[in-house]
């Protein structure tokens, strides 16, 4: 099932998604992380006699029977894919994977249950291989994480862009943690990128003009083991903080700064739910610029995100803080799905103020709230 047409879209380093609380932006995440979870550990971690943990949409007659559909168009060193999987609770249906080397579609594999197709130019040996790896691969499991267990190289680029590159950041309560954890092992590991992160905590105009960390006994163990604690210094005597001790809006840049800085690095792919959660608009737009600018990006990195920062939309002390073709909705239909569409499909002018015209509800995705309604709702009985 790869693209109609041989003509790829344009790989944008920013993508905003806008939508109404509930409408469906995070599940647009979560379904991007489940085709990650599949490739990565279908083979090794799902129960071999098991079904497949799928959460499938549930709001309409007869939808939990019906087969999720999961695909990514993605460019791994300059090759493009098509790849993606249909299944049920019980097994996998349909799988496929197509590379664009050329411009048009080359086949490497097309799975329909239990029978494998693949394309002209696998052949001899390989092809022999990857039958066999057919027949080992379980029901509920991918063929690509099967042919990962084996390196199998003409499909390894796919299977570590989903391992390794595709960097997902669903709580920022969890981020956080592993955050403090990241800085505290980076000091060891990789100290210059630890004055990066030092560094972009304070241009962030947070306070904090470099990090302490303190080793102590841990009481709940019964062998003697260290603990490791993270300080934040602040002011000019550097005066030690908790993470605890924190604003929230603190925690939310650093739990997004070790991601960030590694994705810079190495040009991964970021999805960030509600990058908003505590930031202020302005420190928002200055994440969002690392990505968009090309000195700063080299490596083809790419930021995902929802987010219900509207001001983002609009100009921003004198210039647009995203482009046109960076701009996504998500609106929840009638029957409770959501669909998703480009603000392109508009055909905004220039001279648009998306910000105003997306709040008026001249693209969707907004909620539809009546003041009276919320009036008659508090409205003692």
């Amino acid at each position: 099932m790869p693209a109609k047409t041989s003509e790829r879209a344009a790989v944008v380093p920013v993508t905003a998604v806008y939508g109404a609380n509930a409408s469906g932006k995070s599940s647009l995440l979560d379904g991007l992380r489940f085709m990650r979870r599949a490739v990565v550990e279908s083979f090794q971690q799902w129960d071999a006699e098991g079904s497949v943990p799928r959460f499938p949409f549930r709001l309409a007659p007869g939808s939990r029977e019906q087969p999720s559909v999961f695909a990514v168009e993605i460019v791994v060193d300059g090759v493009p894919y098509d790849y993606g999987f249909r299944l049920d609770d019980e097994r996998i249906l349909e799988e496929w994977l197509y590379s664009y080397p050329e411009k048009r579609p080359r086949l490497l594999f097309e799975r329909t249950e239990d029978r494998l197709r693949f394309g002209s130019t696998v052949s001899g040996e390989l092809k022999s291989r990857l039958t066999l790896l057919g027949e080992l691969t379980r029901p509920n499991s991918l063929f690509l994480s099967t042919c990962a267990q084996v390196q199998m190289a003409e499909l390894m680029p796919v299977y570590r862009w989903f391992r390794f590159q595709l960097k997902m950041r669903m709580s920022a309560t969890y981020s956080t943690r592993r955050a403090v954890d990241y800085v505290v092992n980076l000091r060891a590991r990789k100290p210059q990128l630890l004055e990066r992160l030092v560094e972009l905590l304070r241009v962030a105009d947070v306070g904090i003009t470099g990090f302490a960390v303190e080793e102590t006994e841990d009481p709940a163990r019964q062998v003697a083991e260290k603990r490791r604690e993270l300080h934040f210094l602040h002011g000019q005597e550097d005066e030690r903080f908790t993470l605890e001790e924190e604003s929230a809006g603190t925690r939310s840049w650093l739990a997004l700064l070790p991601i960030v800085l590694e994705a810079l690095d190495d040009g991964h792919v970021v999805a960030v739910d509600e990058i908003d959660t505590s930031l202020h608009p302005l420190l928002t737009v200055q994440l969002v610029n690392l990505f968009r600018n090309p000195d700063v990006n080299q490596n083809g990195a790419q930021l995902i995100f929802t987010s219900h920062d509207s001001s983002l939309l609009g100009p921003l002390l004198g210039q647009r803080a995203l482009e046109r073709d960076e701009i996504w909705f998500v609106e929840k239909q009638g029957d409770g799905a959501s669909s998703l569409y480009p603000l392109s499909d508009f055909k905004p002018r220039e001279e648009h103020n998306n910000e105003r015209r997306y709040l008026g509800g001249s693209y969707g995705a907004v909620p539809v709230l009546d003041p009276d309604d919320f009036a008659e709702a508090v409205r003692p009985r």
